[in-house]
């Protein structure tokens, strides 16, 4: 069920219904049940797999929980000694983190057995070819699941949340099963924290008119985002990219901003109608975006996109590598071969690395999604060596404090993150390179000249609304959502609701003989 479909609006009206006039310890029960819907909609195959994700992760939660509940309990007893007492806590420890893994195992397994399967049974078959073996594997043929990357991290954090003791308690079935389904988030996230989410989840609390229209203001400019500028411009990065061989060198260049326009259109506007929705209900979610376009480094870039998916990196792979036995072991050697300073960056950078290969491989079941998060890990290492130059160079030359230099940094993060995304777009890295190969060696202004852009499917009229929107959504992030939403009077938003309805009737792309698009990161 898309979310700009018909489908999914009358569904939200009939939920939003159920919902208002529901008693309100039943709330939950009825957002639950719009969840079971909205899978069964989107696909049976991912319904039972997420119902498989729901149940398991709610049991080990539940155990993980009992038992340390048990472990405080017994730990009261002013019987115990010292060494019986530390028994306990390793002895439940022991335990605790055999749930965990076996939670996390089943979870993650769900996700490699329907996601990644064929990928790893294509490379295991190329190996074979190379070696000389007759050995030949076939992927499992499973339909991949709704979102099933993003519920999947949500249902490792609730996990690893309650094994920390980061809560006091698991929640119920209900309450786990809401959490890890709930039906905005599902489509493309954000990948929200159950310790964030569950009180204003189990609340069932009716929102006030305000927050209302602004809720229904987000969707609006998700709406206006997805089908006046994505999915206007999408169809000539499909021509650019489709047959490489007939649009090299500037096409190139050209495809890469364009991918980047459709990418921020298409995801930023998903996330406000996941947002938006939530609000819909008295619900608040974790902003996923930060005015990305305006950073002035990779690193920045980073913490401005996509903000949950890094957080989520960061707490649950990142530092528990970083501070693992392994990896603190690496410090020693690594200090005698490449000296003090370098030595104790060394473990730093490896798991730096997996944790951009781990990214890449989230994203897709492919060699271009691998060397596209390698590439990020890549640059921003260099960058963290090359720091102290950087330092010093600021520090001499007074320009670089200036406006203009702000403005170049920001430029030149674009278009390197243009080039990085490129990745996304091409049929293969090989694919990829040749398109960067032909920008050097054969740019092609004479070809652009002629040509121009009149063979890739759309009219000056697309190219004008398209800019305009860019104009209009690059304007509306200057302000922080929260200063543009605070004080606004009703009649403003009511006002703004009805304005981004009717230009987005007028200029969407929608209706007969269109072929409707999926948001890209639901794919991830």
């Amino acid at each position: 069920m898309y979310f700009t479909s018909s489908a999914f609006v009358l569904f939200l009206i009939v939920v939003l219904a159920g919902y208002s006039v529901a008693p309100g310890r039943f709330r939950p029960v009825w957002l639950l049940l719009a969840n079971g819907f909205f899978c069964v909609a989107s696909g049976p195959a991912g319904t039972v797999c997420i119902a498989v994700t729901c149940l398991t992760t709610w049991y080990a939660g539940r155990r993980i929980d009992r038992l340390s509940k048990r472990q405080a309990a017994r730990s009261a007893d002013a019987s115990l000694s010292p060494a019986e007492a530390k028994a306990l806590r390793q002895g439940t420890k022991g335990q605790k983190r055999l749930w965990l893994i076996a939670g996390i195992c089943v979870n993650v397994g769900i996700l490699a057995a329907t996601k990644y399967s064929g990928f790893l049974a294509q490379n295991l078959n190329a190996v074979s070819r190379f070696l000389g073996l007759s050995f030949t594997t076939a992927g499992l043929d499973l339909a991949v699941g709704l979102g099933i990357s993003f519920y999947t991290f949500k249902a490792l954090s609730y996990m690893t949340d309650v094994y920390r003791g980061k809560k006091t308690e698991s929640g119920s079935l209900v309450q786990v099963a809401l959490f890890v389904s709930f039906f905005p988030e599902l489509v493309q996230g954000p990948i929200s924290r159950y310790h964030n989410l569950a009180p204003c989840l189990f609340a069932g609390r009716i929102p006030g008119p305000d927050e209302f229209w602004a809720g229904l203001q987000r969707i609006l400019f998700g709406f206006f985002k997805k089908l006046v500028v994505a999915d206007r411009l999408l169809p000539a990065v499909v021509v650019l990219t489709k047959t490489p061989e007939d649009f090299k060198g500037v096409y190139v260049l050209l495809a890469m901003w364009f991918y980047a326009v459709v990418l921020f259109a298409d995801f930023t506007g998903g996330i406000d109608i996941t947002i938006g929705t939530a609000k819909l209900f008295g619900i608040d979610v974790t902003e996923n975006f930060n005015k990305p376009f305006y950073s002035k480094s990779i690193a920045e870039y980073w913490r401005r996109w996509h903000i949950t998916m890094g957080a989520w990196f960061k707490d649950y792979l990142f530092y528990p590598l970083s501070t693992s036995r392994l990896i603190l072991k690496l410090i020693k050697p690594s200090k005698r071969i490449f000296g003090k300073g370098v030595g104790v960056r060394i473990p730093v950078y490896i798991v730096t690395m997996i944790l951009w290969f781990t990214t890449g491989l989230w994203h897709g079941a492919g060699w271009n999604f691998i060397v596209w998060g390698l590439t990020n890990g890549v640059i921003i290492i260099v960058s963290q060596e090359l720091s102290p130059l950087y330092k010093r160079f600021h520090s001499r030359f007074a320009f670089s404090e200036t406006a203009a230099y702000n403005a170049f940094q920001i430029v030149r993060t674009f278009c390197l993150m243009s080039c990085i995304r490129t990745f996304d777009i091409y049929a293969d890295v090989g694919a990829t390179l040749d398109a960067y190969m032909s920008v050097f060696a054969d740019f092609g202004w004479h070809d652009f000249a002629a040509r121009g852009v009149s063979e890739l499917g759309l009219a000056a009229s697309d190219y004008i609304v398209v800019a305009c929107g860019l104009c209009t959504m690059l304007s509306a992030g200057i302000r922080t959502r929260r200063a543009a939403y605070k004080g606004t009077p009703l009649a403003t938003r009511v006002c703004l609701c009805f304005l981004l309805f009717l230009v987005t009737i007028v200029f969407g792309c929608y209706g007969i003989g269109y072929d409707a698009n999926q948001f890209i990161y639901n794919r991830f």
